[in-house]
């Protein structure tokens, strides 16, 4: 039987925007069940399951810089339908003021939000899924990294981000690597430049769109629709071997 999300509950993490809503649209269209996640931005999350059909999809508000919040994001999302058959770590903060040449608050400040938000939220909801997955007889995490993680930042205000990127992909890929034998599944997806809210205000720390594009191979930034569908298939469990792998989505600009 060909591998389908038809009937399966999934938990998208920053669901509101960017690349989290068109994953949100990406798995309505395909049949399955979402929980879609959002911080601030209610009608963010509410547009991006619009498309849901009565009782397809539920948003749920947390602050994943608090462990209780994250932790009650998880016991929702699961009481929801009973089950949960794949976890989608989405949700990132970039924060523009942790360089080097910053003052002591702001430069502990931001690795405190990239870490709060980038890694120990989505290490939460890791372990809870593997737990989850465990009981259930398998299940799939797919992480959402960034290029970042293996090339490092070119704005050094950013680099507890591409840290945080770094430390997340990690944890998925030692996920794969412990529990295959258990049919649970872990992937991890690398954006290059996307067409997001975050990638424009880098852009313009790095003096503007024009300049940014001109560094691309192809000359574009990445539509959130593909990362998108790249997502939907992982999660559809069509491809069980690629379990452990990261897919690099830059238009052949950062080739490993």
């Amino acid at each position: 039987m060909t591998a389908s999300l038809h009937g399966k509950t999934i938990l998208v993490t920053g669901a509101s925007k960017g690349i989290g809503a068109e994953i949100a649209r990406e798995l309505l269209g395909g049949g399955a069940f979402v929980v879609a996640h959002y911080g601030g931005d209610l009608a963010g999350a509410e547009r991006a399951i619009a498309t849901a059909a009565p009782g397809q999809a539920i948003a749920i508000p947390a602050d994943l810089g608090e462990r209780a919040a994250t932790l009650e994001l998880w016991r929702r999302a699961l009481d929801w339908r009973g089950r949960i058959d794949v976890l989608i770590n989405n949700a990132a903060t970039m924060p523009f003021d942790g360089g080097f040449d910053a003052d002591d608050a702001a430069f502990e400040g931001a690795w405190d939000r990239a870490l709060d938000v980038n890694v120990r939220a989505p290490a939460r909801l890791i372990r809870a899924a593997v737990n989850h997955f465990l009981e259930a007889g398998g299940g799939d995490i797919v992480t959402i990294s960034s290029w970042a993680a293996q090339r490092g930042v070119t704005n050094p205000a950013t680099i507890a981000y591409g840290a945080s990127k770094a430390a997340v992909r990690s944890a998925t890929q030692s996920v794969a690597r412990s529990y295959a034998r258990q049919n649970i599944r872990a992937y991890v997806v690398a954006p290059g430049v996307v067409r997001t809210r975050l990638s424009e205000e880098f852009a313009a720390t790095q003096g503007g769109e024009d300049k940014v594009s001109a560094t691309l191979a192809s000359g574009e930034w990445v539509d959130p629709a593909e990362v998108a569908r790249i997502v939907a298939f992982l999660a559809s469990g069509a491809a069980p071997q690629l379990s452990g792998a990261t897919l690099d989505v830059n238009g052949a600009t950062y080739i490993r």
